[in-house]
């Protein structure tokens, strides 16, 4: 689903943003886009569904946020290593930062999975994941790079391409008056 047809004389379709359109030229492109912005969605969803409800896969029932567990506690206190470790040991737990973190993996799932507000999605899912990547400075595999920073350069390429248009409720959501006006907000 695209913002606007494609352009009779060139066959590009276009989708609205601050001064300059993205042109995605290719059907196979765009389709790719969606998947890839699901996809990193449910990286962000997942994580939030097994913490909340202790689905077991790394969050086990008695450790589940309903349940009164705390999600950033077992890993800080931890999985931390490198020249920050005592700073994150020292917020495991805090009720802000489960607040934060866990908010944080919700809107950016919702938002990349639905294709709405994508730009905010991207910029705070590219803080998540550089935190998380502090927290284990330096990665044991690669001393630089890790899965992390590619996760970052999937959500701001969906959110420069306009992917929410693709498959998603982007086009109705660059629709609504406040968006229109208010473009940071596609």
């Amino acid at each position: 689903m695209a913002l606007h047809a494609p352009d009779r004389a060139t066959g590009r379709t276009t989708l609205p943003g601050d001064r300059d359109d993205v042109v995605v030229r290719s059907a196979v492109a765009r389709r790719l886009l969606a998947v890839t912005r699901v996809l990193v969605g449910f990286y962000f969803l997942w994580p939030f569904l097994d913490k909340t409800f202790g689905l077991g896969r790394s969050t086990p029932a008695a450790g589940a946020w309903v349940e009164g567990g705390h999600p950033t506690e077992g890993f800080l206190l931890h999985g931390t290593a490198g020249p920050f470790a005592h700073i994150f040991d020292s917020v495991a737990g805090a009720w802000w930062l489960d607040t934060l973190f866990m908010l944080g993996l919700l809107g950016v799932g919702l938002a990349m999975i639905l294709g709405i507000g994508m730009r905010i999605a991207a910029g705070a899912g590219t803080l998540l994941v550089g935190f998380m990547w502090l927290v284990t400075l330096w990665p044991d595999t690669n001393p630089f790079l890790d899965d992390h920073w590619l996760i970052a350069l999937l959500l701001l390429v969906t959110a420069a391409t306009g992917a929410g248009a693709y498959y998603g409720l982007g086009a109705w959501w660059a629709r609504l008056p406040i968006v229109r006006d208010q473009r940071w907000l596609i």
